[in-house]
């Protein structure tokens, strides 16, 4: 369970919040460390929820600093206590944070300290790298999460988290794009979340592409430096898979 995500074009209706730049404001964590109180209800909610079943994770969203989680773990572990003071038998949960923020791409190693696992987030990533509003009709053909930045991003995080012994996650558009999961096999990344309607026609693709030939192509896509590019490459490998229905059919 992601903890509460506001702020940018997540509003709350019973928290106006105006800003100037709301995707550079308060948003995700950073909200929730300034309102403990409100934080705090949530992570005791989770923690009631997974008593007696035991498989809850709990994931920090728009993390951009070490200390956001460290003080996110603090106040998890007081929930925690309480709950136990309380006599709710319920375990303490794996902690995930996501990386959303180019900040976070270079502290990998740091957060590996206090984290048990990393989840990409590929549209807010994507935005932030490229200083591409995605919802911004003006500027929304640059947004494209198959830009090279972007590549290299993603395969950075992956490679030291690996290190580390962290399993990574992906979430966003790019996870439900057949075309751009050939490149997430090839970065090792073995968990994905994404619509319900993206899941058929990326467990075809997952299926038909060997992970070897899937770090060749990326190998290939990383020589490359534009984005249109790459998109033709890896719709040209899905229509030699015998895969063309999923280019057809939509990226």
């Amino acid at each position: 369970m992601r903890t509460l995500d506001v702020g940018g074009d997540k509003p709350l209706p019973y928290y106006p919040m105006e800003e100037d730049n709301p995707a550079l404001g308060w948003r995700g964590v950073r909200f929730s460390l300034d309102h403990p109180e409100i934080f705090l209800i949530q992570l005791r909610a989770m923690l009631r929820a997974n008593a007696g079943l035991n498989n809850l994770r709990v994931l920090f969203p728009m993390v951009s600093q070490v200390n956001e989680v460290k003080e996110a773990r603090e106040l998890l572990d007081r929930a925690h206590r309480e709950h136990l003071e309380e006599g709710t038998n319920s375990a303490m949960p794996p902690v995930g944070m996501m990386i959303e923020v180019p900040s976070a791409i270079y502290q990998v190693r740091g957060f590996a300290r206090h984290v048990d696992f990393v989840s990409i987030g590929t549209n807010d990533l994507t935005q932030y790298l490229l200083a591409v509003d995605r919802n911004n009709p003006n500027v929304a053909r640059l947004y494209d999460s198959l830009h090279p930045a972007v590549l290299r991003a993603l395969r950075a995080v992956a490679r030291v988290a690996r290190r580390y012994a962290k399993p990574v996650s992906v979430c966003g558009e790019m996870a439900g794009d057949p075309a751009a999961m050939i490149l997430l096999l090839g970065m090792d990344i073995d968990t994905f979340s994404m619509s319900a309607g993206s899941i058929p026609r990326v467990k075809w693709a997952i299926r038909s592409i060997t992970r070897r030939h899937a770090k060749a192509v990326l190998r290939e896509a990383l020589q490359m430096n534009n984005a249109r590019d790459i998109r033709q490459m890896l719709n040209s490998e899905l229509e030699q898979a015998g895969l063309g229905g999923l280019i057809r059919s939509g990226k």
